[in-house]
């Protein structure tokens, strides 16, 4: 074909892949205002089954781009967990329940679960309302990364080449196009075609673990039914996760025998459909009931893999994201959560440089961050699958697994599985060196939620509703108590600080310290005695950017905000938050100058 017929175009960032990893890159691009382009081999969007369950780290990162609402009217929320056993007299018996989240300072106390396909359309819809959508059906063909330095340290160079193959091309029509990229993202699942090309390696093993999934609305006097569930029995393990409606999503555990090719080795779906499944199911549930409903909305099998990539990026020019680079068991609901929030650390990251606001080196601190997160992922999922998929302790196997061990991991790991307590290391944009200014705002951890009130018109709000994710970083001045006269003149130096041509505000900003900052002031002092107004312009850019740490008109809700961050209002405090909602940086009114180190560590100077 000759040359000249190929389609050839231009994009900042291509997203190979529109499964939650790749929806999630897009769509927080598109919020950017960046051009990006997303591809999928499949003809539409997945319907049913897949992943569904949704931490609550992860419902506020959907709140941070204006995407709760529709999640948590849509899904269904899990607050409790039951854990049943054998019991002495054949079957199983509840040995206890507890909270499904053990995560005491969650904005959201529950999961949500609901279906892949219906997560997936809540980004479609978001980005087609900012003129994106997803190619279809397309497949890469080949990549090709520029060996040339200089253009590789260039960011507005576009040294990523990628063929791609249009699979619905009429007849004798053209069905090849080439685009070439600043930015590639492959978010193509754990059979990662852009992982393959480059050459990156998975690491880790295969376990000897086969469950099957099935998805429907039952028929039981299982009286724990529409709550999350962990069962062990005689006959194997199962786990009930209630979903939207009246649908329930089985995990039950299956031998070599009932689910694998003895030649192959590899899962044989021809050998285990879903009424066998569910046979196998009746005899975990013992004496409970559940009869074989009319329709199955969804099943599959599986072996547990646990693998972490090799390396996330190779020249910071292209990026693997989600199962691409990490695969592990659905059962502590993991994985959709890590691939978004993959993404949701990528995105920002790829804007700041393309607006030229930071160095191409801010890149490396991706898989820094997500590969160190994967590896402690992948060791946290060796533990809780080895115990949920484990026989049961019983008088005959005194080496098995206990209700009390089972469910002291349950709760231990709470902070992990939540996704509240993700941490991220030192780095240049992790810097904790004066953390004992706000001791329990954790450097490297997500801004703690909590309501302020509004000095202006005495609104409460949550602070993490005032720091959505807009690419800015959100600066916090802690002003103590601005009624004091001492305290006043701490707070007008530190404007004076701040607002000098070499600090961070002008420095980075080109004259706009609005575009790449939002500044917001809280005051300690009481609602009904601060005046706005009389703190310096830096502080009250807007009129809504006040706020005060008391409560609300009628005492509902608010106050207390100084304490719960381990900040003295008699000292204050600036705290530096991240696009991605993670505290970069907190330091005493009096260190302006380690925070204009922060950030020159890899933003780029005005000219």
């Amino acid at each position: 074909m000759p040359v000249s017929l190929i389609k050839e175009s231009d994009v900042d960032v291509l997203v190979i892949g529109a499964g939650p990893a790749g929806l999630m890159c897009a769509n927080a691009l598109a919020n950017a205002g960046v051009n990006v382009r997303i591809i999928d081999q499949r003809p539409s969007k997945v319907a049913a089954g897949q992943a569904d369950g949704i931490q609550p780290r992860t419902i506020e990162v959907f709140q941070s781009y204006g995407l709760a609402d529709r999640l948590i009217r849509e899904g269904n929320q899990m607050h409790m967990a039951a854990f049943y056993n054998p019991s002495a007299e054949g079957g199983i018996e509840r040995g206890g329940r507890a909270a499904d989240v053990n995560a005491p300072s969650a904005r959201y106390p529950f999961e949500i679960t609901l279906h892949q396909g219906a997560i997936e359309a809540i980004f479609l819809d978001s980005m087609r309302s900012l003129g994106v959508t997803v190619d279809r059906p397309i497949v890469p063909s080949s990549i090709e990364l520029s060996a040339d330095e200089a253009e590789l340290k260039d960011p507005n160079a576009h040294p990523v080449k990628v063929v791609l193959k249009h699979l619905d091309a009429q007849d004798g029509k053209n069905d090849t196009e080439v685009v070439h990229a600043k930015f590639v993202v492959g978010a193509d699942g754990a059979h990662s075609w852009v992982r393959k090309s480059l050459g990156i390696a998975m690491e880790g093993e295969q376990t000897d673990y086969i469950w099957g999934v099935v998805d429907m609305v039952p028929e039981t006097d299982f009286p724990d039914i529409r709550n999350r569930c962990a069962i062990h029995s005689t006959n194997g393990s199962c786990m009930i996760i209630p979903r939207e409606g009246d649908t329930v999503r089985l995990y039950i555990q299956l031998t070599d025998a009932d689910a694998v090719d003895a030649r192959s080795g590899r899962v044989d779906k021809s050998k285990m459909g879903p009424a066998k499944l569910l046979e196998v199911a009746r005899k975990s549930f013992h004496p409970y009931t559940m009869a074989t409903p009319q329709e199955i909305e969804w099943w599959t099998l599986y072996i547990i893999g646990q693998r972490v990539a090799a390396q996330y990026a190779v020249h910071e020019r292209v990026f693997i994201a989600g199962d691409a680079c990490h695969t592990h068991s659905p059962k502590a609901g993991q994985g959709m959560n890590a691939s978004m929030n993959d993404t949701h650390n990528l995105a920002w990251k790829l804007t700041h440089v393309l607006r030229g606001w930071a160095d191409l080196s801010l890149l490396k601190t991706y898989e820094y961050e997500r590969r160190k997160y994967a590896q402690d992922l992948i060791d946290f999922d060796k533990k809780f699958s080895a115990l949920f998929s484990g026989k049961p302790r019983t008088m005959d196997n005194e080496a098995g697994v206990s209700h009390e061990e089972f469910v002291a991991a349950f709760k231990t790991h709470g902070m992990f599985t939540s996704g509240i307590g993700v941490h991220y290391r030192p780095s240049r944009i992790v810097d904790a060196r004066h953390q004992a200014c706000a001791r329990s705002l954790v450097v490297g951890e997500r801004m703690l939620p909590h309501v302020f009130v509004r000095v202006a018109d005495a609104r409460p709000f949550e602070i993490q509703d005032l720091l959505p994710a807009d690419t800015r970083y959100k600066v916090l001045v802690f002003a103590g108590d601005t009624r004091d006269a001492p305290q006043r003149a701490r707070v007008l130096a530190l404007a004076e600080a701040m607002g000098l041509p070499q600090a961070f505000l002008r420095r980075h900003a080109g004259g706009r310290a609005d575009a790449v900052f939002d500044v917001l002031t809280i005051s300690s002092a009481p609602k009904d005695e601060v005046v706005y107004t009389d703190l310096p312009e830096l502080f009250r850019p807007h009129w809504s950017k006040v706020l005060v740490d008391d409560t609300d008109m009628f005492q509902r809700s608010g106050g207390g905000g100084y304490a719960a961050y381990g900040i003295d209002p008699s000292s204050g405090a600036v705290v530096v938050v991240r696009p991605d909602g993670y505290v970069g940086m907190v330091a005493p009114f009096e260190h302006v100058e380690d925070i204009d180190e922060y950030f020159a560590s890899f933003m780029t100077a005005s000219p």
